[in-house]
């Protein structure tokens, strides 16, 4: 392939992706506005007429925030790539530590990240401050906000930059296969991190507690029982520093599992509720989502360092996207142009993701019917989607392209046909 051909290519996948994610964003944006004035019938008794409203207006700024965001990411990409910059800012830092091109190399992948975030500094800034306090979720204060930013960069280059260092050697030392060694590392560290997280990472942002005794924590230590899950303890976030949204996860690997609770879904769902929702996760954990998860990422990211491995070699690779290495720098160059790109060529794929992930959704609740009452489930959803203001009526292609969650009345209906999640079909008599 010549370099103006892979050139085109990728002009190509660049403008066919954007007018897709332009495409299913309108039809969200219409879908969600034409369904704005009516409650859907099987959640009428328990979705308020005004709820359903700022759940459509928070959806399609939401998705409106989102076209913005696309745009500026492709722009990004052209200016780095065939408009130039990253030939640029090569020839920049050239005179810079002439006698340390590794560490020039480095300076190099981390003025790039540093350029990435900085672009997308004012749009998370909207996010927070306009947007999400529009619809009154935002409890961030600026000062946090700039002291999280501040944690996450230093949080970067601390793990991020040893473990490129050791990249760029491999790439330098570990001959044709070096590929396969930086797989290896890269699974080392992503291992290391999932072990880290709970106890280490996880509190440089969050302040967490244990569960206090009570009837929540009954119920959650007799449904562990059941299910035979063994955790290293049940906390409680202090979400509510940063959003009104409610959530609850699981962290760590083995038998490091944390459980995880937001102090806004606690101060929200009754302790029936809770076990609905802890049942539901529990699911992901019985039926290994998690494991799988992790595995095919590790799959990917081998096939993607192969990839890498070969287009290393090709002369068109950096050429068709404005780059043109000098002695020393290719290592670098290739690492940056790949993971800038990849995201173009693979984002078609994104609903094969997604419905993965929705059957594993339906899995989830299906173990939540067997151990606990789908009924509550169901009155559990019904609550977090009035209060995280999910829209009731998305667009179908647009769930099926994105949503890694069913869309709720499909996800409801499957609920209410399982044992224990009621034969009426009104959500309210249901969940009642």
């Amino acid at each position: 392939m010549t370099a103006s051909a892979f050139a085109l290519v990728f002009a190509c996948a660049l403008l066919v992706s954007i007018a897709v994610r332009l495409w299913l964003a309108t039809r969200q944006i219409r879908h969600v506005a034409r369904h704005r004035d009516a409650v859907p019938e099987a959640f009428a008794d328990r979705i308020t007429l005004s709820a359903h409203r700022r759940a459509a207006d928070y959806t399609v700024a939401r998705v409106r925030l989102g076209i913005v965001d696309a745009l500026v990411g492709a722009l990004l990409l052209l200016g780095f790539t065939l408009f130039g910059g990253l030939q640029w800012l090569l020839q920049t830092l050239a005179p810079w530590l002439p006698d340390a091109p590794f560490a020039r190399q480095m300076l190099f992948v981390a003025a790039v990240a540093t350029i990435g975030a900085l672009v997308d500094l004012p749009i998370a800034w909207y996010r927070h401050f306009r947007l999400e306090q529009r619809f009154g979720f935002n409890r961030m204060t600026p000062r946090l906000f700039v002291t999280d930013a501040l944690k996450g960069a230093a949080l970067a280059a601390v793990l991020g930059l040893p473990l490129l260092a050791l990249v760029l050697w491999l790439m330098r030392s570990a001959g044709a296969l070096w590929w396969l060694w930086a797989w290896l590392a890269w699974v080392v560290f992503n291992l290391a991190v999932l072990v880290l997280y709970p106890t280490v990472i996880a509190p440089m942002f969050n302040r967490f507690e244990p569960l206090p005794d009570g009837a929540v924590r009954e119920r959650v230590e007799a449904l562990l029982a059941r299910c035979g899950f063994a955790s290293k303890g049940l906390f409680v976030m202090d979400g509510s520093r940063r959003s009104a949204h409610g959530n609850a996860y699981f962290t760590g690997l083995g038998r490091a599992k944390r459980i995880v609770f937001f102090d806004t879904l606690l101060s929200r769902l009754d302790p029936d509720e809770i076990e609905a929702v802890l049942a539901h996760e529990l699911g992901h954990f019985r039926h290994r989502h998690i494991t799988k998860r992790i595995a095919l990422a590790f799959v990917a990211s081998l096939a993607g360092l192969w990839l890498l491995g070969w287009l290393s070699r090709q002369g068109w690779f950096y050429q068709g996207l404005g780059v043109t290495p000098g002695a020393g720098e290719f290592d670098a160059a290739a690492l940056v142009l790949f993971f800038l790109v990849l995201p173009v060529f693979t984002f078609l794929l994104q609903p094969l993701s997604s419905w993965a992930s929705r059957r594993h959704e339906y899995q989830a609740d299906a173990f939540a019917a067997a151990h606990a009452r789908a009924r509550d489930l169901v009155s559990a959803l019904v609550k977090l989607y009035e209060d995280n203001a999910s829209t009731l009526t998305p667009d179908p292609l647009h769930s099926a392209f994105y949503d890694s969650h069913p869309p709720a009345s499909l996800r409801i209906g499957r609920l209410h046909g399982m044992p224990g999640g009621g034969r009426d079909d009104r959500i309210g008599h249901a969940a009642a």
